[in-house]
């Protein structure tokens, strides 16, 4: 390693909000923001796009970041960053849609070759609320085009119950949606391509051919259920991305790795050899996979995300 890879330490990333037609216009209690002039319904944590705030690569965006340092901040595969997290504030219901996996986005020549699985961890939940992922039961792609078409594509998915703290798994393929009464911490493969294959109405293109070539008729979606690893929650392990939890003081081990931390509330902290910094609510800190050992203390939730 050369002596300007050494000790990058936190980066911590400020978020770029996405106006969305089916968003709120108060991101509360997680931003600062209500009143909003236009619906917003995408947090983005860790785009390309996001500027450093504090680190030592502070003023540098992250994928530019990811390019100059690919040993400790990129993904070959991934050709950048390898993670997209997101908050989402759905206030009206997403479209139905559907994204490819790594073999169908190469084989179609899209960006970096890269598919789209995904998994939602529940920041909140009202009473009742459900997302949509596959179907009560297996359905041809003919049933699927044909349900588009007399609008009943809805009522034959299933609606899987959720609530705060729970983890639903979303692999490539699955056809699904998110509706009002929830906010979702999205993580997902670096990947922004999504098929609609219902909209509810609305004037936005479709893509059903493209969509149905890559569905799904039967799917693992599910609530994955938590595993307790003593010091921490591990809430889904996949080829992609592994998400825990915890609480409280904690050595977070794997120094040789890239990893991802986004506290849920006031109160932790992160420390290094070179250091220490408060972890802001709901904002994405960047621990670059240096060899460098991190502690996190304090007494609020953290979600680590790695690879």
């Amino acid at each position: 390693m050369s002596l300007e890879t050494k000790l990058i330490g936190p980066l911590v990333l400020e978020p770029i909000f996405q106006e969305r037609i089916w968003g709120e216009r108060s991101l509360e209690p997680w931003f600062e923001k209500r009143g909003l002039e236009k619906p917003v319904g995408e947090a983005w944590l860790t785009a390309a796009e996001c500027r450093i705030a504090a680190g030592s690569l502070k003023g540098a965006t992250l994928g530019a970041a990811a390019v100059r340092f690919p040993e400790l901040l990129g993904d070959e595969a991934a050709g950048g960053f390898p993670l997209l997290i997101k908050i989402l504030f759905p206030r009206e219901k997403l479209s139905v849609q559907v994204h490819p996996n790594d073999a169908q986005a190469l084989a179609a020549g899209l960006p970096n070759g890269q598919g789209k699985t995904e998994c939602w961890y529940v920041l909140s939940a009202e009473p009742g609320a459900t997302v949509a992922v596959g179907f009560k039961k297996e359905m041809s792609l003919e049933e699927i085009r044909a349900a588009i078409a007399d609008e009943s594509l809805e009522e034959k998915m299933y609606q899987l119950p959720v609530k705060a703290g729970e983890m639903v798994y979303v692999e490539a393929g699955t056809v699904h949606a998110i509706g009002p009464g929830v906010v979702i911490l999205e993580t997902q493969q670096y990947s922004d391509v999504t098929y609609r294959l219902f909209d509810y109405g609305r004037a936005r293109q479709l893509h059903l051919d493209e969509g149905l070539a890559v569905t799904r008729v039967t799917t693992g979606a599910e609530v994955f259920p938590a595993v307790d690893r003593g010091d921490r929650v591990e809430l889904v392990r996949s080829d992609y991305f592994v998400v825990d939890k915890f609480e409280g003081d904690k050595d977070l081990g794997f120094e040789g790795e890239l990893q991802l931390l986004i506290a849920l509330g006031e109160g932790s902290s992160v420390e290094w050899a070179g250091g220490s910094m408060m972890l802001a609510k709901a904002q994405a800190v960047v621990l670059p996979g240096e060899g460098v050992g991190y502690r996190v203390s304090g007494v609020g939730e953290v979600v680590r995300v790695r690879r």
